[in-house]
């Protein structure tokens, strides 16, 4: 009787050995899985704190390099010097800003100082009265091919140019031609032919000319 007793709390006491055995077992594979996975939570979180820090220093990196290009003078290239170096190139930009506006305001200042003229503008044709120059054309023969005249009319833009094509529709050519300009008028001087061969007669082309510099 003693004995079925000592038996059966034997019995009990492995029951509840075994059932404690299976709660530690149970209760240390929850703890494992959830470590587990806060070991597998840390290392993508890791992850991605690695991939920001690397990504951030390669901009900082390009933005150094970028700055290191931009400033002309670098005494050396670590990051700090560069930064050094920078201050003191924009500190020197401000001073040359500055030193320009001031030399630009005193030039300004000069010039509304300085007195103003009125340009007066004179007519060609009036300038020519005033130095009594009056327009004319004279031709004269040199040789039997060769005639040499000489021209005063009012300057006017693209004067000359008219006379020269207008002297060569009439089939004149020119040869040894000086043009001077003064006082209002145009002084051309130059010997001619007739193109082709052609024989000019000295008092047609005077009057030929002389009605082309009417028009011009």
């Amino acid at each position: 009787m003693e004995f079925s007793n000592i038996f059966e709390d034997y019995s009990s006491v492995v029951e509840e050995t075994d059932s404690c055995h299976e709660s530690v077992c149970r209760n240390r594979r929850q703890h494992y899985d959830e470590n587990g996975d806060d070991h597998d939570q840390d290392g993508k979180y890791k992850s991605k704190n690695l991939n920001a820090e690397r990504k951030r220093r390669e901009k900082l990196k390009s933005r150094m390099l970028e700055l290191r290009s931009v400033v002309p003078k670098i005494t050396n290239m670590n990051k700090e010097t560069i930064i050094t170096d920078a201050i003191d190139y924009i500190k020197e930009l401000k001073i040359s800003v500055t030193n320009l506006s001031n030399e630009l305001l005193e030039m300004e200042a000069q010039t509304a100082k300085e007195p103003t003229f009125d340009v007066i503008q004179i007519h060609p044709v009036e300038n020519m009265k005033k130095w009594g120059i009056e327009s004319e054309v004279i031709v004269t023969r040199m040789d039997e091919n060769k005639l040499w005249m000489k021209i005063v009319f009012e300057k006017k833009i693209g004067g000359f140019t008219k006379l020269i094509e207008a002297m060569s529709l009439h089939g004149i050519e020119l040869i040894n031609t000086n043009v001077i300009t003064t006082k209002g008028a145009v002084l051309v001087t130059s010997c001619i032919e007739g193109t082709h061969g052609r024989i000019l007669v000295a008092e047609h082309v005077q009057e030929v000319l002389a009605n082309v510099i009417k028009l011009i």
